[in-house]
């Protein structure tokens, strides 16, 4: 598991984990972040629970509470 400091809006990713199995396989691109949620779209909007799922970005698994912070204050660290 990894870390990820950079912005997400913009990224694709794929979820690999989740508390909701229907969750699993779906993928789409960042269109907005808070402190909890990260926003996909792949054709219709889905907001996500940073702690409850587990993503991938350019092959790298991140879990999803690594990123359980403001994108402001993730970026600075």
């Amino acid at each position: 598991m990894s870390h990820h400091k950079d912005e997400l809006i913009g990224l694709v990713i794929e979820v690999v984990g989740s508390k909701n199995r229907t969750l699993v396989g779906l993928k789409g691109k960042i269109i907005d972040e808070t402190k909890n949620t990260i926003t996909l779209q792949n054709g219709k909007t889905k907001k996500l629970m940073k702690s409850h799922i587990q993503i991938k970005i350019n092959n790298k698994i991140i879990e999803g509470k690594s990123l359980q912070k403001r994108p402001e204050d993730r970026i600075k660290k």
